[in-house]
Order: structure tokens, then sequence, then C-alpha cells
């Protein structure tokens, strides 16, 4: 039998310089710039920054000097550890975002165009600090503006507008994803209150949340109803889900309802059936396509800065035929992403728009990112790997994109519905064997 070495012996045989820290990757690499330094945007060659009023158009500055400044220089660092940087809160509620289209309580109120904007100049620089605001605003803060009572906007809604508390969203549970009105949990009256038992899972921003909107079935009429509640509160817990690969800062959790009760001013009075949750998710499915939009901005911008910089067989990288064809595919796609993105905010902004509508342009915008962000991903070539050139952390990060508020194929169904009259959610049933 072979004895295996102890520990000292083992070190001893490794090299002097085993535990030394990574060179930077500016020195590891001098040839082209890391995204800690952003690119600039030059994915606009279309010119559809003229579609936008001088409003909106000022917003999309302040947020991209903003996002590129604030956020770009640590990204790749708290990516890689899977934690949320909570120092950039404050910065991102300068942003005065949050809350986007909401009037009055403090918030913005801004059009859903600007709100669009905003979200893919943030997603354009980072997606998961996208996700976050998106989660916070376009549906916890949405749903208590459009579903609560007057004296829950005034209490809740003007601290999560400046984003001095957090809030999440909690419809997903581990059992019910796309099903998700056969959701579970339940909310049970008692004497001043309810009682809500449960679980919920993928839930971004659930450890750090101050306001949870937690969604439940009533005992009593087997609806869905609304519900608000506190962080800390006797029987409620949340733990953060590892091991992702994609929106690694976004801090998605399971959470635990243990017989927790929220008092009856905290019910939402708007949320009497599942069908009330689509007011919010109609908006917020315009906000999500958005992201894939901003995210193949961002991957086309530093694919086309890296091209011009990195030099193979005696000649920048943009100087080659084959390269060139994949930066003018990306380049379309993003052309096309935006003109359907923008005519769903007119659409909304005009009370034109369907769900279908809506779900198609998140399945059909999610596809288009993702075959952009893997052409990126062969034109960085090894670097196309690491998260330090953006590609590698946008590649992945649009995975969770293409899945949540909707996987492309129940989006897909959802308008599928729409322009036929038939729903096709559910298989049909399985006929009995035939006996030969």
């Amino acid at each position: 039998m072979t004895i295996p070495p102890n520990q000292d012996d083992a070190n001893k045989a490794r090299t002097t310089y085993f535990n030394l820290p990574a060179l930077d990757v500016s020195l590891a690499f001098p040839q082209a710039t890391p995204a800690a330094i952003f690119p600039p945007c030059t994915s606009d060659y279309y010119q559809s920054n003229d579609l936008l009023t001088p409003e909106e158009q000022a917003l999309r500055m302040r947020v991209r000097q903003s996002v590129e400044k604030e956020v770009a220089p640590i990204m790749a660092e708290y990516w890689e550890k899977a934690a949320f940087p909570f120092h950039i809160i404050p910065k991102l509620g300068a942003l005065r975002i949050a809350g986007g289209t909401i009037k009055g309580y403090g918030c913005p109120g801004l059009s859903i165009t600007a709100s669009a904007i905003a979200t893919a100049e943030v997603a354009r620089v980072d997606a998961s600090c996208s996700t976050f605001i998106l989660v916070h605003s376009s549906l916890a803060m949405l749903t208590i503006a459009l579903c609560g009572s007057e004296a829950q906007k005034q209490k809740y809604l003007p601290s999560l507008a400046e984003l001095k508390t957090v809030a999440c969203w909690g419809l997903t549970e581990p059992d019910y994803g796309s099903d998700a009105s056969a959701l579970k949990t339940t909310a049970t009256k008692v004497e001043g209150g309810w009682m809500l038992d449960g679980q919920k899972r993928w839930i971004g921003n659930a450890t750090f949340a101050d306001v949870l909107i937690i969604f439940a079935r009533n005992t009593t009429t087997n609806q869905i109803n609304g519900y608000i509640v506190n962080k800390n509160v006797p029987g409620l817990k949340a733990t953060k889900i590892e091991n992702k690969i994609g929106l690694r800062m976004v801090q998605n959790g399971d959470i635990l309802l243990k017989q927790v009760f929220v008092p009856d001013e905290d019910r939402l009075p708007g949320v009497t059936s599942f069908q009330d949750t689509n007011k919010v998710l109609a908006v917020s499915r315009v906000m999500v396509s958005w992201q894939p939009i901003g995210i193949s901005m961002g991957v086309y911008d530093m694919c086309h800065r890296y091209l011009k910089e990195r030099k193979q067989f005696g000649a920048p990288l943009a100087a080659f035929q084959i390269n060139q064809e994949k930066l003018v595919h990306m380049l379309g796609n993003v052309q096309a992403m935006i003109l359907i993105g923008w005519r769903l905010c007119k659409l909304y902004e005009t009370g034109k728009m369907t769900p279908g509508q809506a779900s198609m342009g998140k399945s059909w915008i999610t596809v288009k990112a993702r075959e952009t962000v893997a052409l990126g991903r062969e034109l960085l070539g090894g670097n196309g790997i690491l998260s330090d050139f953006l590609v590698a952390k946008a590649f992945c990060d649009l995975e969770p994109i293409y899945t949540y508020e909707g996987t492309y194929d129940i989006n897909s169904l959802v308008t599928g519905r729409e322009i036929t009259g038939f729903a096709s959610f559910k298989p049909a049933a399985l006929s009995k064997r035939s006996r030969l």
C-alpha cells in the first residue's frame, strides 16, 4: 500500500511561487484594454438615439457615465466572488431610476422608454446590477404602485425610490416556475391578519431585502393574493442559492415561510387572483427585454475595441474578413433588437401593447442576444473566457435572463395563444394504450 505524503511534504514539492497572486490583467495581457476601463459606445449604428426625447437622451448619458465609472472597475471582482457590492447601492439610488414609471411618492415618473433605456445602460456594463434594480423596481415597487393601498404606497415607495430600503418579489416556488399559477404557499386568515406558510425559490435580492412581496394562495377563496412581508419577522428565513454560473452578483435566495404573520394592513388589496400579477409582468417583460439589448451593446462595444487593439499575424484582428463578418452580424442584431424594444415601449405608452407582443419581444430579443454574445465569445478567442474582458461574464449572465420572466418557450406560447386563439401550455391528456 502506498502511503500518501503529508500536507507539509506535498507543499515542499511545489514551486516557491505556487501561492503567488495572479498578475494584474493589464500586465499579463497588455495588448488589449480590459472592461474595467469600459469601451465607448459604438453600437448605435442606425442612430436610434435620435428616436429619444432630449430628456431621455440626457438620462441615458447620466446613467451610462455613472455605471461606467462606478460599476465597471469592480464588476469582475464581485462577479467572481458571487458577492453583491453593497457600497454602490447609494450611487445607484442617486441615479433616480428606481421606481421607473411610477408617478408620485418620491418616484421618478419616467416614460417607459426612459426606464427601458436606463435598464439597457446599466445592463450594458453589468447585467447583475440591472437585475438588482429590475427586481426591486419593475417587480416589487410596481406591485405596490399598481396593487397597493394608498397607505401602503405612502409607507413604502418613498424609501424604496431612493434605494434606502431594498425590495424583492416572491412568486416562483421550487415546484412551480413556468406553472406559477399553481403555487402552493398558503395564506390563512387569522385575527388581525394572515398566516403565511410555504417556500419560494430563485428570489433576487432575497437575502438582504427589507421588504418582500410574497404571493400566496388564500385558503378560504383558493385565489392568489399578495402580501408585504418585512424582514426579520418570526418564521421568515432567506438563504442564498450557491453555485450559479450567471448573474453571480445577484443574491438569489430560497425563502422559507413558517407561520409568518402579516397584518391586515400589509395585504395588497389589488391582488385578488393570479391575473393581477399580469399587470406587473406586462411592464416588467418590457424592461427585461431591454436587458439583453444592453448586454449585446456592451459586448459589441468591447469586441469592437478589442479587435482593433489585438494583433495577430502582423495585423489587428479587425483587419480579417471573417472577424468583420461576425462583427457586422452582431451589429445588425443589436439594431434590430433596439428597434423591437423601442416599438414595444411605444405600444405600451399608447395603450396598444398586448401580452403576446411583450412576450414575443422578450423571447425574440433574448434569442438574438444569445447569438450576438456567442459571436463575441468567438471573436475574443482565449480572452473570451475571462470575465476581465466582459464577454465571458455577459455570456453566462444572459443564460438566466433567457429563462426568467418566462422562458423562451413559455413566452412563445403566450404569443402563440394570442395569434391562434388556442392555449397549448398543458400537454394533451395521454390516451390509453390501445390493445392490439
